[in-house]
This record gives structure tokens, C-alpha cells and sequence, in this order.
């Protein structure tokens, strides 16, 4: 059975634990991971693919992966990308998804966080690209600026994200506004270091470059 999007998007089950996942982040003081997030994040990646010419049902499993990616919040932050990985093949599977598209997914899912993550497929290196670029203030949740830590500081202080692909240059660059009054330079680089690595490495998966220029300025 051909499991699509919309049908994804819209089960009662799935947004309740995503819902749940979030709730628990709440919690534990972390940005927004709720449907702002997965939305973007399945539409980024789907994008990614549709521009460097993928099939349709390639990008489609994109933003299923991209919405489903985060449910494992609900079991631990920790290793949070295989606990969703395997949430998601038996949601997936009890839906009636193809065996061959429930793996292109859970591999994906599976592979997205920076801890564990390889990008071992264009599915894989188009959701991780797409998740680690959703930096932006709106996802901060805390509204005390005296209080931030420095993944609040971080995120508040960018003011415009954007990922970009130039097929003629053969690269991918995320391009970010970054107000240093709120958070230096550095400190954008102590906690997204990794990611940035990992997004270095998802876009050599599709045969890019990957290029990060914050405040006009190339870093990477």
C-alpha cells in the first residue's frame, strides 16, 4: 500500500505523540520540536530532493520522514532517533506502508541525530540537512532573556535561516543572520559544530559541497 503524506499528517496517533514528544522537551527546557518543527523539516527535505531531481515517491517518503522524525522524544531524548526509527516501522507497518518504503524511512529516521547519525542514503542526508538547518528564534521557548542558556541564546539571536542549493556549483549552503549583540559567533559554533560535520557529510551523500555563511561571511 502506497502510505501517503497526507495520510501521515493527519493520523490521530501519530500527532499525539508527537504532541507527547514535545511535551516532555517542554520539560526538559528545549526548543520547539513540536508540528512548526516537523512541518518545516518535511517540507525542507522533500524541497532538497525535488530539486536535485528525485522521483516523486523518493520526496514524498522525505516528508514522511521529516514529519515522523522527532517521535522518539516521547520514549528519551537520548538515542531518540532509533527509538523513532522503531516507532515509526510499526506505525508505518500497521498502516500497510510497503516494506520497501517503511525501510527507506526508519533508515532515515534512524540516522538523523548527530550522535549516531551517518548519512547512508539521499533519504537519510535530505532529513538531516533539513533538520539541522531549522535554526530560528521562534523555536525558543523560554521568554526571559536573563534566563537563557546558551541554546536559547543561540537560537534567539538568529534572525534569518535559509538552505540553499546551487546544482550549477555543485554545493548546498545554509545561510544565517545572526545577531551578536544576543549570542556571539563562537558560541553558535560550540553547540552546532557537530551538526554542521554531519550536514558536511549529508551533503557529499547527494554529491554537494557544503557551505555555511552567517552574517555575509563564509565559515565553512
Amino acid at each position: 500500500m502506497k502510505v501517503s503524506f497526507d495520510m501521515v499528517k493527519h493520523d490521530g496517533a501519530i500527532r499525539e505523540y508527537i504532541k507527547a514528544a514535545d511535551e516532555s522537551l517542554v520539560t526538559l527546557g528545549y526548543t520547539e520540536h513540536s508540528f512548526a518543527h516537523v512541518t518545516k523539516v518535511a517540507e525542507c527535505a522533500a524541497d532538497i530532493l525535488t530539486e536535485l531531481g528525485y522521483d516523486e515517491r523518493t520526496v514524498e517518503l522525505a516528508r514522511i520522514a521529516g514529519f515522523m522524525h522527532d517521535i522518539g522524544n516521547l520514549v528519551n531524548r537520548e538515542e531518540h532517533s532509533q527509538s523513532g526509527a522503531v516507532m515509526a516501522f510499526r506505525i508505518l507497518d500497521n498502516m500497510g506502508m510497503d516494506p520497501a518504503d517503511i525501510a527507506k524511512v526508519v533508515t532515515a529516521i534512524g540516522n538523523h541525530d548527530e550522535g549516531t547519525g551517518v548519512p547512508v542514503s539521499p533519504l537519510a542526508a535530505a532529513l538531516i540537512l533539513a533538520d539541522k538547518s531549522d535554526v530560528r528564534r521562534t523555536r525558543v521557548r523560554n521568554t526571559d532573556l536573563i534566563t537563557f542558556d546558551i541554546h536559547d541564546r543561540v537560537n534567539y539571536s538568529v534572525t534569518s535561516s535559509e538552505l540553499k542549493i546551487d546544482k550549477v556549483q555543485g554545493r548546498v549552503t545554509l545561510y544565517l543572520e545572526i545577531d551578536t549583540e544576543i549570542s556571539a559567533l563562537m558560541d553558535y559554533f560550540e553547540i552546532f559544530l557537530e551538526r554542521m560535520k554531519l550536514c558536511r557529510r549529508a551533503a557529499e551523500m547527494l554529491h554537494l559541497s557544503f557551505k555555511l555563511v552567517i552574517n555575509d561571511r563564509e565559515f565553512i
